[in-house]
């Protein structure tokens, strides 16, 4: 996707009405912060390329958005003047972008959140160093670390590089390679089957993650980290390189409550939940990727977390992680902070580290940036697929695999939009997709609370995971915290206001409400067979959700924050003073604001459950053995498979659950 010089004004022009220059600090230290403007960080290129990463429909609605506001009719949107964007004082651009933003017309409100979100991932996110870049040295952000070595050899793994059209043979063609993908290809290939690797996204090792966050987002996650549902209101992150969720991931390794995996067995009818087999499956994938709570300190805002909660009386525990040859050294204490967008040091023990290299080194070939059209079908059963590769110079190559057994371990949204681009046609397939939709609260401290170093995830409260005697509630974790991430999240009511909110980014303490979500969504393909994600919060789960809120607040209390700021778009926010909230009306009035979609920030970084196993052929698109009911020897072996959401971070069940169905392969083949 190209911009016009008429676009390219616009999009300048709306970029410098969410970030203006803010007269009046010239005297101040950080007066090249308050003087920069939206524009200077708005890389076109980089913009264009987000936008031609998103199926078509979302490039066709991006354009129409833009035409409205070069338009006159523009002033209808917010009963102002007349005239197109560009043609507005600054005042009025900014009154129009808070009517937008609190409109009752759910398409302005979706418009709003767009524009927002793609300009401040790209002005804070930015890549510019930190001696050139006043934006971060305002914030107190380092950047990527310069004294940080990053891992600096030759790619352990040698993908396959076809180099004009090409067909494979293979025993099991397995299609991801993420916490699924990757375990099914490292176990099969230790058995001695040949086993073939696509995986739509990069390759990347060592010196490739360069900690850049905008660099990063676009490279390593689906739709270049600007994937949202329908309506926009939830940003969605999923993986998409080699090892997917597992090399971007937090690196929590939770095991499947008890209480999940008997629901699960009871429920939808798959025994082997419940049974000591599982269990071992859980177990030895633990072991495969070195799970352990061995690691020396919390960063600043998981010590938060554990004071505050511990200071009510709430219990906290420690965040099992998949990491290997962590020091106590200060360089990987700070890197940790980054791995999010890569881990340079390879201590992270996703596939990528683990079962893609035993799979490598067993014969398995590896053949990323490939997308895969479709899976090949012949008398009702799978017989390989039909793909298109990349290669480094832009070039596609057509790529046809023939193969005994299909694995698809695309993720939860991809995986579905495969599956119905291949011809399925199961009545569940797609449907009930969980999302863990998830909220940030931030506090502010006194003390600098550096949420950009340290692991992500270390501390978690579980008070209220069990709500209402049922088996759904929210978990209070803390998310990874980097300038582009924190300037869409923080609720934006006016230039300067955000950019003062955002000068506290060194000082926020930032926990997540993260929503084991009974009501789930559905995904669906569009014209060109890309998937079209429908999914809103129903009212039991936004229950839920609030409770969560309103724990977190009080954890920030306990902890010492003297400010903390409410996820709501009219930002409602607790003053608090020796621990105890001076307002706490806010909290009271929570549950009375608008929750519609678009009035405040929802994020997803676990998708699940939309190609649910169960014994039920008729309401579950997969078999407890992970086959399809209605193509034999096609399988699915990732979070898509789940019977319902497993209401932790999901990467160790989905290992487990992909090592299991390898067994089940291993003894048919």
């Amino acid at each position: 996707m190209s911009f016009t010089p008429t676009q390219a004004a616009i999009l300048r022009a709306v970029a410098d009405t969410f970030i203006p220059a803010v007269p009046g600090h010239e005297q101040e230290q950080n007066a090249a912060y308050w003087l920069g403007q939206g524009s200077e960080g708005l890389n076109l290129d980089q913009l264009a390329g987000m936008l031609a990463g998103q199926p078509t429909g979302v490039q066709q609605e991006f354009r129409q958005l833009l035409g409205l506001l070069a338009s006159p009719a523009l002033g209808l949107t917010w009963l102002g003047q007349l005239r197109p964007f560009a043609e507005l004082t600054p005042p009025q651009r900014e009154q129009l972008l808070q009517r937008w933003a609190g409109s009752p017309v759910p398409q302005l409100r979706k418009a709003f959140h767009s524009l927002r979100k793609l300009t401040m991932m790209l002005y804070y996110g930015g890549s510019v160093v930190v001696p050139d870049n006043p934006v971060w040295a305002a914030l107190g952000y380092p950047g990527p670390q310069p004294d940080d070595q990053p891992v600096d050899t030759d790619k352990p793994i040698r993908p396959l590089q076809p180099t004009a059209d090409v067909q494979y043979d293979c025993d099991v063609l397995v299609i991801g390679s993420g916490a699924g993908g990757g375990v099914v290809a490292g176990e099969l290939a230790a058995a001695g089957h040949a086993v073939l690797v696509l995986e739509k996204g990069p390759y990347c090792h060592g010196c490739d993650f360069t900690q850049r966050e905008v660099d990063m987002l676009s490279k390593l996650y689906d739709g270049q980290a600007a994937l949202t549902t329908q309506d926009g209101s939830i940003a969605l992150l999923a993986g998409s390189c080699l090892g997917g969720g597992t090399t971007v991931n937090w690196a929590g390794a939770f095991r499947t409550p008890d209480y999940i995996l008997q629901e699960w067995a009871r429920e939808h009818h798959v025994p082997h939940f419940a049974l000591p087999e599982f269990g071992r499956s859980l177990d030895a994938v633990s072991q495969a990727v070195s799970v352990n709570t061995s690691y020396e300190r919390h960063n600043g805002q998981n010590q938060a977390l554990w004071d505050g909660s511990r200071q009510l009386g709430q219990e906290v525990k420690r965040i099992p992680r998949n990491e290997k040859h962590l020091t106590s050294s200060e360089e990987h204490f700070r890197s940790l902070g980054f791995s999010p967008l890569g881990d340079r040091h390879g201590i992270k023990q996703g596939t990528l580290n683990t079962y893609l290299q035993q799979a490598f080194d067993h014969g398995a070939c590896i053949l990323p940036d490939t997308y895969v059209t479709r899976v090949t079908t012949a008398q009702g059963q799978a017989t390989g697929a039909e793909a298109v590769h990349t290669t480094s110079s832009g070039q596609a190559i057509r790529v046809t695999v023939r193969a005994r057994r299909v694995v698809v371990a695309g993720g939860a949204i991809q995986s579905p939009a495969l599956l119905l681009r291949s011809g399925l046609r199961h009545p569940h397939l797609g449907r009930h997709l969980h999302l863990h939709p998830t909220v940030v609260v931030s506090g502010a401290y006194a003390q600098r609370m550096d949420p950009w170093f340290g692991p992500m995830m270390s501390v978690v409260n579980d008070t209220y995971t069990m709500l209402d005697g049922s088996n759904y509630g929210a978990k209070l974790e803390t998310p990874p915290a980097h300038p582009g991430l924190m300037a869409m999240v923080l609720p934006w009511h006016s230039g300067a206001q955000h950019k003062q909110l955002m000068l506290q980014a060194a000082h926020l303490g930032n926990f997540i409400v993260l929503t084991r979500d009974r009501d789930g969504g559905r995904v669906r393909t569009d014209q060109q067979g890309q998937p079209r994600i429908d999914y809103t919060l129903s009212s039991y789960d936004r229950g839920h959700m609030l409770r969560g809120v309103r724990a977190a607040a009080e954890i920030h209390a306990a902890a010492g924050a003297h400010t903390v700021y409410l996820p709501h778009g009219t930002l409602p926010t607790l003053r608090v003073q020796d621990g105890a909230v001076q307002n706490p009306a806010v909290l009271d009035g929570l549950a009375k604001l608008k929750w519609q979609p678009n009035r405040f920030g929802l994020y997803s970084a676990h998708q699940m459950s939309s190609c649910r196993m169960g014994g039920q052929k008729a309401t579950h698109p997969v078999a407890p053995t992970g086959e399809t009911y209605e193509v034999r020897n096609l399988f699915v072996a990732d979070a898509s498979a789940f019977p319902t959401c497993s209401g932790v971070n999901p990467m160790l069940t989905i290992m487990a659950l992909a090592h299991f169905t390898a067994q089940h392969l291993k003894a048919g083949l």
